[in-house]
């Protein structure tokens, strides 16, 4: 009789002290919604990866598509009103109305492009984006869309002597940080000198600070040369001609696992057939450059 009285004793404790250790537990303080999940799992699954989360419900029930974009013109740049206008804003304003939300668009670091694209601080990276291993690797990525190349930027009184170059090898060459221009530079020997947007390159040039930039062959015929703010400035060499490449294809990036990917391609598809992808591009200039097949 006292052995059992001892052990329902001991019990009582015990339950106690388990309950006293759950209770500490649940009212630690947690950076993302409560959840009664065990934080082994928590950890396994980070925000905006499970595989059964629906992001396109998810922009829906939030009613905003968060596009995350560079000043890169002609895709992503501002009106005289600050507008977002371009190639890319457009079609973006155009997706989000077929989802029935609204656009914001959100101008971010491209380092770290896919570091908000996880944390949720945007839903897709759209800013003529090289589709290339890397970003597939930590994307979600649409169909391509555009076509484009990496060129080299000079100045225009200096053009000769950059005209039979196969190398970079003792050049200053202005760059966009993480972007593929960065990339084809330093594989042709240059030294790269990093910048946080494609269009601060062309700055660095006509300074002088830099012999020459590496820029989209798309943006390069819209910001330089005559009737542009940068007149004195022209392009020479092809770098992904130089390279052996073939030239880049453009996609949207989303989330790993993300259904709007799959929204985005009927999309295109849809927008390709009923003309309005080379209707938005004729009006930027791109009607030579976006696939329409």
């Amino acid at each position: 009789m006292k052995k059992s009285v001892l052990s329902l004793a001991l019990a009582m404790a015990l339950g106690l002290s388990l309950t006293a250790c759950s209770s500490g537990t649940a009212t630690q303080p947690s950076d993302s919604q409560e959840s009664t999940a065990p934080q082994t799992q928590q950890s396994a699954a980070p925000a905006g990866n499970d595989a059964a989360e629906s992001d396109l419900q998810y922009v829906k029930d939030k009613g905003t598509l968060v596009v995350g974009i560079t000043n890169f013109e002609p895709m992503d740049y501002q009106d005289e009103n600050g507008e977002w206008i371009g190639f890319d804003a457009d079609m973006a304003k155009e997706f989000a109305e077929s989802l029935g939300v609204n656009v914001e668009f959100s101008e971010i670091n491209w380092d770290y492009k896919v570091m908000e694209l996880e944390a949720k601080n945007i839903d897709c990276v759209w800013n003529g984006m090289t589709i290339n291993d890397e970003v597939k690797a930590a994307m979600s990525v649409s169909d391509p869309y555009c076509l484009n190349a990496q060129v080299l930027v000079v100045p225009a009184d200096k053009a000769g002597d950059f005209e039979d170059l196969t190398s970079l090898e003792g050049l200053n060459v202005a760059v966009e940080s993480g972007s593929a221009g960065e990339d084809a530079a330093a594989a042709l020997g240059a030294t790269t000198v990093p910048v946080q947007k494609q269009s601060d390159t062309l700055m660095e040039v006509t300074s002088g600070t830099s012999d020459a930039a590496v820029i989209d062959l798309l943006m390069a015929g819209a910001m330089i040369g005559e009737g542009t703010n940068y007149a004195d400035l022209t392009f020479t060499m092809n770098l992904n001609e130089a390279q052996g490449l073939d030239s880049e294809e453009y996609g949207v990036g989303f989330r790993q696992g993300s259904d709007l990917t799959e929204a985005f391609n009927d999309f295109l598809a849809e927008k390709v057939a009923d003309g309005t992808v080379l209707e938005v591009a004729t009006t930027y200039g791109l009607q030579d450059a976006v696939i329409l097949e």
